[in-house]
């Protein structure tokens, strides 16, 4: 055989190999396909850029999803929040990826940092869509008709991106505070709020006009204006320690919640009325009750142990769940007697959690 003709068989064994060995990788990712046709809670791993999903019948670990790109490598770096929405045709997860650790604090030279948000299909684990962002951003979530997705973005001239969520194509710019965090919505869907670290203000907008309503002073270093079910968005200041409590009606803030340590998270107990505060310094949770304002207003009411930086808080039935950050679990709680049920291991520094009913 001579040398041309060895140097050709030579290439076409190559190209039968890559061929064969593109056919392997393309079979093992359609493989890795889920089938999560259950009600389960979405954790999101943020160093490891992973998704732990918790059958929330059993409440046992049962997928682990990996966010990778077509080449099996991370470039998803450091999601964050996740949330849900449900439309007759699919489950979607709207999944911010700031590109950096915030577990330690949300202020402070960031605006540099490209982001972007992830779109997955809850059912079957695979990403629907990857939007890059101009800066990094804090999470992405649905309106509450599910045709938008709001982004952040954590820049000293603060920006809320809106998204078409069927084309991905950006519709409107909204400016608001310095150094935007969390963009949130109010319980019933009539107005969104943005906590703007840098300014100490929550901006309150029409989400259908996208206008601006008004803009409140709360405590330093406000994250997230966390929803509940009794018409109040309750924020958490990192650095003040606090909690500003707003009414949804009046736009006001009516209390500020003196805690003692810096909150990671809030979440109201809408079964036991009360409001459940994550410490993130000691790994606990802090439950606190509205005496009314003759009676003192808020006051603690307990706590109990969870992990190491405890975070995000969900419930789901008789149970809770909080992710800790420090020790790569998701505790579950009896909601009812706070007691401990047992702690799942997940991925490393679990952040955000969404619940698919």
């Amino acid at each position: 055989m001579n040398q041309s003709i060895k140097i050709l068989a030579m290439g076409i064994i190559v190209a039968i190999s890559f061929s064969a060995c593109m056919k392997h990788n393309m079979d093992k990712h359609k493989r890795e396909e889920k089938n999560i046709d259950y009600s389960a809670a979405y954790i999101v791993n943020g160093e490891d850029a992973s998704i732990s999903v918790i059958k929330l019948s059993d409440n046992t670990v049962s997928e682990t999803i990996q966010m990778m790109n077509h080449g099996g490598t991370h470039s998803i770096l450091w999601p964050h929040h996740i949330y849900h929405h449900s439309n007759p045709a699919t489950h979607q997860l709207a999944i911010g990826v700031p590109g950096m650790d915030l577990s330690l604090g949300h202020t402070g030279g960031m605006a540099g940092h490209g982001g972007k948000f992830i779109v997955l299909n809850a059912v079957k684990g695979t990403i629907t869509k990857s939007v890059d962002l101009p800066l990094m951003n804090h999470n992405a979530i649905y309106s509450p008709n599910g045709t938008e997705i709001w982004t952040t973005q954590m820049d000293k001239a603060g920006k809320v991106l809106v998204y078409d969520a069927s084309t991905y194509a950006l519709k409107n710019t909204i400016t608001v505070g310095k150094e935007p965090a969390e963009v949130t919505f109010s319980n019933d869907g009539t107005k969104a709020y943005v906590s703007n670290g840098e300014d100490n203000t929550v901006s309150i907008i029409n989400p259908n006009t996208k206008a601006v309503i008004t803009t409140l002073a709360v405590g330093v270093n406000p994250v997230g204006a966390w929803p509940s079910a009794i018409g109040k968005m309750f924020v958490d200041n990192e650095d003040s320690k606090t909690v500003s409590v707003i009414d949804v009606t009046t736009n006001i803030v009516t209390a500020t919640i003196n805690l003692g340590f810096k909150p990671g998270y809030a979440a109201y107990n809408e079964a036991n009325n009360e409001l459940w505060v994550s410490n993130a310094t000691d790994g606990k949770v802090v439950y606190f009750v509205d005496m009314g304002a003759s009676n003192g207003g808020w006051m603690k009411n307990g706590e109990f142990v969870t992990g190491n930086d405890a975070h995000a808080i969900a419930f789901y039935g008789q149970f809770a769940y909080i992710t800790n950050q420090g020790s790569n679990t998701v505790t579950v709680i009896n909601a009812a007697t706070h007691a401990k049920v047992k702690d799942l291991i997940v991925g490393k520094k679990p952040n955000g959690i969404a619940i698919k009913l």
